[in-house]
């Protein structure tokens, strides 16, 4: 006896599941290595945050799991930011060291700077170190340590010791404005947004020392 020829209706129910098939052993082959994966990229990740963090904090300052002593900041004016971003707690024995956070100049030459700040829980800065910017090569350069050419004192450490205390507000500004922070001749949009937002960053600090090294739930459940 002849077999009959499938259908179309067949062949498309046909093509459908092994389709179907396909997606779902495509999908779980995807999941499996994602699984499989993601706790090297987590991992990688974290160092790599923690390399930037050693550029203003010293891991020999403190002892706590930093990345696990977080805390959850708000949009925040004084430091220029317009999402919420993370504030890492830095503690030795217990007690507040320093705390390490984004902060953004907003008035750059070329747009937004971004930075990270560490605040020592004296109040005195411990580091600044640009993380991202759009500046003019050549010019904007030497906000960067790797690229300043001044070796033994880059243009960026000059924000270290000081606090927002410390400091009057007619010094929060480059030396062409009246105040005590150098800058390069014909880069000065760039130092003075980057003085103006390591000021408000100090303030905002200073301001909130106690809420900012409190214990909170989002540390405790991440412990």
């Amino acid at each position: 006896m002849k077999k009959r020829a499938p259908t179309a209706a067949t062949m498309a129910l046909r093509t459908a599941v092994i389709l179907f098939v396909f997606v779902i052993v495509f999908t779980g082959v995807l999941a499996g290595t994602y699984l499989w994966t993601k706790p090297a990229l987590d991992a990688s990740a974290a160092e790599e945050k923690m390399k930037l963090i050693d550029e203003v904090l010293p891991r020999g300052a403190y002892d706590n799991e930093l990345l696990k002593d977080v805390l959850t900041l708000p949009a925040e004016p004084l430091l220029g930011t317009d999402g919420p971003t993370a504030l890492y707690r830095a503690r030795k024995g217990g007690e507040p060291v320093a705390v390490v956070f984004e902060a953004v100049a907003p008035d750059g030459y070329s747009g937004r700077i971004r930075l990270l700040v560490a605040v020592g829980a004296d109040g005195a800065i411990v580091g600044v170190r640009v993380s991202q910017h759009k500046e003019t090569p050549g010019l904007g350069d030497y906000i960067e340590p790797k690229k300043d050419k001044n070796k033994a004192r880059p243009w960026i450490t000059q924000f270290n010791g000081l606090s927002y205390a410390a400091v009057s507000d007619a010094e929060w500004k480059v030396r062409k404005d009246g105040g005590r922070f150098d800058f390069v001749a014909g880069a000065t949009v760039t130092p003075r947004a980057i003085v103006k937002a390591v000021r408000k960053a100090t303030r905002f600090a200073a301001e909130n020392q106690a809420r900012l090294y409190a214990p909170n739930q989002e540390s405790e459940d991440s412990r």
